[in-house]
């Protein structure tokens, strides 16, 4: 059986974005590299229009490069696994594979398995969602985690104590992937659903929402999220870079959403933003 292999050249920050895009348009299987990463599908079986769509909006960005040849089946998991580390946020919280051993040494501790789906931990914009989660008081608390990719917010949620979290993707391949990790975890107060906001309807309210999604949906679903949130709830997002955060600002402030804090690694931002209460804060 042969596959055509796409050897992706960028910079460090967009691996894990464009191993997340590519998997949407019909890749199976990934793996890193030095300059980047590896990508692998079918002979032919993938969407031609989106990966040129994503080659001219990801390259408009920054350098970027694809070169394509053909080779026979191989065991790529193997590969993966010896090229998979694990890592620690804010020296709080390991993330690791089931393969890695335990460190009981960390407060807390999460096992990601993440095949095909974004949100390992590695990427920035993963990273700072979990260091501001675990600032976050979660106990008894409804969380809702738009874009959920692999559950590691939703599992996260779920260790610093939530009640209950509704999850949920477009991916179908992401929904497998982040049950098998919610399993794994242990954490059965978690509900994840394969759909868009818009058609599911997650019915609120909730204390803190979750969404490490791209800037334009963002932009368009704020105005969801805070008719979701309780007064005094709170928005956690992610998946932009710092200049782009004055626009997320904006358009949160139309809504009612006020601005905690921000964070930044790398050029990627995660900001909070707290709803207002009938009285005013």
């Amino acid at each position: 059986m042969y596959y055509s292999r796409f050897q992706v050249t960028c910079a460090p920050e967009y691996s894990e974005i464009l191993m997340a895009e590519m998997a949407e348009a019909g890749f199976d299987s990934f793996l890193e590299t030095d300059t980047g990463f590896e990508a692998y599908v079918m002979l032919e079986n993938y969407d031609k229009e989106r990966l040129e769509e994503i080659k001219a909006r990801y390259g408009a960005q920054t350098p970027l490069s694809f070169e394509q040849d053909k080779i026979e089946k191989r065991n790529w998991n193997e590969e993966w696994e010896q090229s998979y580390q694990p890592i620690v946020v804010d020296n709080r919280c390991l993330i690791r594979a089931a393969f890695h051993a335990p460190d009981a040494s960390y407060p807390y501790e999460i096992v990601i398995t993440p095949k095909m789906s974004f949100g390992t931990g590695h990427h920035q914009t993963t990273y700072l969602m979990v260091k501001n989660q675990l600032d976050m008081d979660h106990r008894d608390k409804r969380v809702m985690d738009a874009g959920c990719g692999t559950a590691i917010l939703s599992i996260m949620a779920c260790k610093l104590g939530a009640t209950s979290v509704e999850a949920f993707d477009i991916d179908e391949w992401s929904v497998i992937n982040g049950q098998e990790n919610i399993e794994v975890n242990g954490c059965a107060g978690i509900h994840l659903q394969q759909g868009k906001f818009e058609h599911l309807q997650p019915q609120g309210p909730f204390d803190i929402i979750l969404a490490n999604i791209n800037k334009n949906v963002l932009l368009q679903e704020i105005q969801y999220y805070q008719g979701c949130l309780v007064p005094g709830g709170l928005l956690l997002l992610s998946g932009f870079y710092t200049h782009d955060i004055a626009d997320i600002a904006q358009e949160a402030g139309r809504y009612g959403l006020r601005q905690v804090r921000e964070d930044e690694r790398e050029s990627w931002a995660a900001v909070l933003f707290k709803k207002d209460t009938d009285g005013g804060l």
